[in-house]
């Protein structure tokens, strides 16, 4: 174990070296690597064939410039990336971004953390992400749309359906993967699966919007189920009111849970009887209005302006907004509140020191890879119909879905019962079992990767 131990602090401290300024990324590989000693003493060819080294570089970094003209005329420009992090078991696939918090580290952290949560789902897929510090609050459809076709004419080069399969994220709905596949046949001429997340009438997948949301609680009612629990009569706290945090909502209320808060950046909302899904959907997904709007038809809930729900006492805290959103002073209120279950349904969602304080308070973390991974796994189900030329019913993709999630559980809790010899170690057993498949095709394949 020494000699492993030795092995992974010399790759992170190199790489911390090599990237002084990109501590999102520098967080996502700290936590893979510090997780994997186990496993690199067992496999010394990991270390021989410098295995770590390859996999915490991308394979590509693409930038590139966006020019657009909003509204009134004026030329606009944003910086556009790709960042093709890891092909070893398929095509590159994770979602484009659209937010001014999007930068190379962060897009390299999201890159990096794809590439284990895609190999988890046992499709063939690779790493990548990829977005622009384009922000479509506030602009019109024409300008949205008018961005969207000019971020493709420099994108479409470096994607394809067998190639790099970029989908939505932040900022980045069916509106925007609307624009963006319009502009790419347009240029290729050519009706192909290189986008997921498309409307119905052109490619897309029933349940992809509803995938993320509804696989966070699958797996989570799985966890709980085998700890003899169940999420019946459950009370939820839930970060977020996009499409995550909603459709997270609306299964965990066919689930018999109770979600009592969601959010935006401006604050939350608390709701003693249970959120009005119906209300956020009108909100969020019609009117595109802030959260504090939800009191206008519910006066009985509370408004926590530029606050977190995290201060609600519930049996299960689910972040699913953004990265990092929940830090350590947020752990400390969610150990004082006595919340036995924290569930990751953002991508790395929380900071290391607050990850650490749950983990050493017994709190029960399941991870942004496993919980988050719903979404990519219905990603996958879209290409696999567009390859076949063929559409699936809501029902056959949602079971599917379910069974995804059923095989992400009983392969991260094994490798958490093998290697930390607890499957409680969901953090531990998530980080190895999808760094055990990529590992694997990347020796098989050569030193291409």
């Amino acid at each position: 174990m020494a000699d492993a131990k030795i092995y992974t602090e010399r790759v992170l401290e190199n790489l911390q070296k090599r990237n002084p300024h990109e501590p999102e990324y520098i967080q996502a590989v700290r936590e893979v690597l510090l997780s994997l000693n186990w496993v690199i003493e067992e496999h010394p060819e990991y270390q021989d064939h410098a295995l770590l080294e390859r996999m915490v570089e991308p394979d590509r970094m693409i930038g590139f410039k966006v020019v657009w003209q909003d509204d009134a005329g004026r030329v606009q420009v944003n910086r556009g990336y790709r960042i093709q992090f890891n092909q070893a078991i398929g095509p590159y696939k994770g979602g484009l971004r659209f937010h001014p918090s999007v930068n190379p580290s962060v897009l390299k952290f999201l890159g990096f953390e794809q590439t284990f949560k895609n190999a988890l789902t046992g499709l063939p897929m690779g790493g990548g992400k990829g977005g622009s510090d384009f922000d479509p609050k506030g602009k019109s459809d024409a300008e949205i749309m008018r961005f969207c076709q000019s971020f493709m004419l420099e994108l479409y080069r470096h994607i394809g359906s067998e190639t790099d399969v970029p989908a939505g994220d932040i900022g980045v709905g069916a509106r925007e993967v609307g624009y963006l596949f319009g502009m790419y046949k347009k240029i290729r001429n050519e009706h192909v699966g290189v986008l997921t997340g498309k409307g119905l009438s052109y490619g897309g997948s029933l349940a992809r919007t509803e995938a993320t949301g509804y696989g966070a609680l699958y797996i989570i009612r799985q966890i709980l189920e085998d700890r003899g629990d169940s999420l019946e009569g459950k009370t939820i706290a839930l970060s977020g009111s996009g499409n995550v945090a909603i459709y997270a909502c609306e299964k965990a209320h066919d689930l018999g849970a109770k979600i009592l808060t969601m959010s935006d950046s401006s604050g939350y909302v608390y709701d003693s009887q249970g959120i009005d899904l119906d209300l956020i959907k009108e909100i969020k997904l019609e009117k595109r209005d802030r959260i504090h709007t939800y009191l206008e038809k519910r006066p009985e809930a509370q408004f926590f302006a530029g606050q977190k729900p995290w201060q609600v006492k519930v049996d299960i805290a689910i972040p699913a907004a953004t990265q990092n959103e929940e830090d350590l002073e947020d752990a400390k209120q969610l150990v004082e509140n006595a919340t036995p279950y924290y569930f990751e349904a953002s991508n790395m969602s929380t900071t290391e020191a607050a990850v650490n304080y749950l983990l050493d308070h017994k709190v029960l973390v399941g991870p942004s890879k496993a919980i988050n991974a719903g979404g990519v796994a219905v990603s996958g189900l879209e290409m696999s119909q567009n390859a076949s030329h063929v559409a699936w019913s809501f029902k056959e993709v949602d079971k599917k879905l379910e069974e995804i999630m059923a095989g992400i559980y009983k392969n991260i809790s094994e490798a958490a019962q093998d290697y930390a010899g607890s499957k409680d170690a969901l953090i531990v057993g998530a980080n190895i079992a999808g760094f055990k498949r990529v590992a694997q095709a990347m020796l098989e394949q050569g030193y291409v990767f």
